[in-house]
């Protein structure tokens, strides 16, 4: 008899309780199989659970309505502190199948808030109508490689508990997708099943089964929503497949308690390692130093090229981006400072030419930095945003402070950024917020808040170069707000500024800001800092992933080898991989020594390993058109951004943030270092 294994590993405790008592170990359960003969629609089944003895936690699943083309036997045991289920699927005659099983939490569904990491938080209520959120339905089921880690659990804000459900396996084969909606019968093995949670009769369960099934729709490109997708599996006369699931239980006072502790969980169970990758600190900035040199472009402004780029040829656009997917004054400084060390004088001329051009070229009639500017027709981006204008003055603040230490002073730019950081510190709402956009005379765009502990950092680091003790304040009462509107409901969202939803980088950019506040105090505040910016580390944390996306074979991504681990998912919006870090595993590092927390340490290392993967060498370009230009939209489900879909990267790219995210990872401690000297 020939023999298919999959591990499908799910550990639970329901509701908190284990039960080592036979007559319980199926409580709250409920199964059902799909068969499908080619041509026809597929016919489903309630399975009954048939102890096979007294006293065994061993049953046969049977259909309530007649024979099945499978044998189905479901085991539960107690492992500590977790209950695996085990079934065994042994085809009589070759059978296309979906297996599914439930979870009643017991929990009120209309009490619950929901986890799926790096996909769902609470109830993406941030999240619009044209994205999985509670605005369209109140019941999702997805693909497991849209989640960093394939993990549910419902929290009920009453009972303090959340039940979770959690899949391990070797995750080693996937399916090229043939159909993208219905019932599709897969092109050959895979390791993708599917989770979610449904509202059953009012009650919040837990869903899973193998392989993916998404419903009430499926979410194959930004703002759209597809009709649902079931996918079948074949397994021939004689073959046997294997599947386990695990149920657990946590304690938790908060959804912030929820969230740490599945991630701690999550960690455990995965227990993600370093990637083996043979690319030094020293050689992967050699290779991007290549995007500076091909990258620049002598205009009014002088700027490096990103936005709007191609992958398959890297030309570069007439676009120039301060911060966001341009950066272009922050890699002027890397440029510059990488220059002059290895006496690189090409890159520190047009670094330098950066600089000038945009004291010159590079603000607004109000001092504002031109954030996005046209070279080609000349004309500026007419709406500001906190954040572009925060990591410009970041940048410029790097630059001044490295130069100043070199001796070398410049103030007419020192002016222009007392100048915009006062700008900044006028836009300031009364609560300590940050409006996202708004226009150069100050009238408000965007008064969304979720993008004010961007600016956090730059008035730190301001009232430090510049010894200003005011913006000092206005920091302060950023952290005010992101503590009580952000981080204290666990709120984080529209940080970004292509969407309008949960996304990683509101919990990176406020765990960032609690860093440096830290940083900035002394005794129970910088204590009270910590530990804001511990809480909001897990759910930044939440966003990476903790396992490996199996690919198919002919998709570039899993040809060339990437290992997911270690990668960050984007947003609710914006289903795919990127390697946003930036300050991350400094704060990282930080947390590990100031809470005594290995894992912090060595997940950061997972990080810093892993996304230097796909770095686009001579000989070994990984799908991009020249060297150095670090690729950016990374589609590891099934996602389409734009053009491609899983597999491979979107056709359109901006690799000057990326570029500057992996040299900053690359650069430990300059935030630090500045403000606390």
């Amino acid at each position: 008899m020939k023999i298919k294994t999959l591990l499908f590993c799910i550990t639970a405790t329901l509701c908190g309780t284990l039960t080592a008592n036979a007559a319980d170990a199926v409580e709250g359960l409920s199964a059902s199989i799909a068969i499908k003969k080619p041509g026809n629609k597929a016919v489903s089944h309630t399975l009954n659970f048939i102890r096979q003895e007294v006293e065994t936690d061993a049953y046969t699943l049977q259909a309530s309505d007649g024979e099945l083309p499978l044998n189905i036997v479901q085991t539960v045991s107690n492992d500590g502190s977790r209950r695996r289920i085990t079934v065994s699927l042994t085809a009589h005659s070759r059978v296309y199948f979906n297996f599914k099983e439930r979870l009643s939490t017991g929990f009120s569904h209309d009490d619950c808030l929901f986890y799926m990491p790096g996909f769902w938080y609470r109830r993406n209520l941030r999240s619009p109508k044209q994205a999985p959120s509670f605005h369209t339905s109140d019941s999702w089921t997805v693909r497991e490689d849209r989640l960093s880690t394939p993990l549910v659990a419902a929290f009920s804000q009453k009972a303090h508990r959340a039940v979770s459900v959690v899949r391990i396996d070797s995750f080693k084969h996937d399916a090229p997708t043939i159909r993208e909606e219905g019932e599709v019968i897969l092109a050959g093995p895979t390791s993708i099943g599917y989770t979610g949670f449904e509202n059953v009769g009012g009650t919040a369960t837990l869903s899973f089964g193998y392989p993916y099934s998404e419903k009430p729709y499926s979410y194959i490109r930004k703002l759209t929503l597809a009709p649902p997708v079931e996918a079948f599996a074949m397994l021939d006369r004689g073959e046997t497949m294997t599947l386990q699931w695990e149920v657990n239980g946590l304690a938790a006072d908060s959804f912030a308690d929820c969230v740490s502790g599945l991630w701690t969980y999550s960690y455990d169970t995965y227990s993600p390692q370093p990637v083996q990758v043979a690319y030094s600190d020293e050689h992967m900035k050699e290779v991007m130093s290549n995007y500076f040199k091909e990258s620049f472009v002598k205009a009014q402004p002088c700027y490096y090229a990103s936005a709007g780029m191609r992958v398959d040829d890297c030309a570069s656009p007439e676009l120039a981006e301060v911060g966001f997917v341009g950066r272009t004054l922050l890699n002027a400084f890397n440029a510059l400072e990488y220059g002059e060390s290895h006496n690189r004088t090409d890159l520190v001329k047009d670094a330098r030419a950066v600089f000038d051009s945009y004291l010159r070229y590079g603000f607004s009639f109000a001092g504002y930095f031109n954030e996005v500017i046209d070279c080609k027709k000349g004309k500026a981006q007419t709406w500001h945003s906190i954040r572009r204008q925060s990591e410009g003055v970041c940048a410029v603040l790097y630059y001044l402070d490295y130069e100043r230490r070199n001796g070398r002073l410049h103030p007419e730019w020192e002016q222009r950024m007392k100048s915009i950081l006062d700008l900044i510190v006028r836009r300031q709402k009364a609560d300590g917020s940050f409006p996202r956009k708004f226009n150069d005379d100050g009238r408000v765009v965007d008064a969304g808040g979720g993008s004010t502990p961007s600016a956090t950092l730059p008035l730190v680091m301001g009232s430090r170069y510049f010894g200003n003790h005011r913006w000092l304040m206005a920091a302060r009462r950023t952290m005010d707000y992101i503590e009580k509107e952000i981080i204290t409901p666990s709120d984080y969202f529209s940080s970004t500024l292509d969407a309008d939803c949960e996304d990683k980088e509101a919990s990176l950019y406020s765990a960032t800001a609690a860093y440096c506040m830290a940083l900035s105090s002394h005794g129970s505040q910088r204590r009270h800092y910590a530990e804001l910016c511990r809480q909001a580390a897990y759910f930044a944390l939440s966003w990476y992933y903790t396992w490996d996306v199996p690919f198919a074979q002919g998709q570039m991504l899993g040809d060339i080898g990437l290992k997911t681990r270690g990668w960050g998912n984007v947003s609710v919006e914006n289903n795919h991989i990127d390697v946003f870090v930036f300050d991350f595993v400094d704060v990282l590092k930080w947390l590990s020594h100031e809470f005594k927390e290995p894992r912090f340490m060595a997940f950061s290392n997972v990080i810093s390993t892993s996304i230097r993967q796909i770095l686009p060498c001579e000989g070994n370009l990984c799908g991009v058109a020249k060297v150095g230009y670090y690729p950016e939209v990374v589609q590891h489900t099934h996602w389409d951004y734009g053009r491609n879909g899983k597999g491979f990267y979107n056709d359109i790219f901006a690799p000057g943030w990326t570029v500057a995210s992996l040299w900053e990872m690359l650069t430990l401690g300059r935030a630090a270092r500045l403000i606390e000297r």
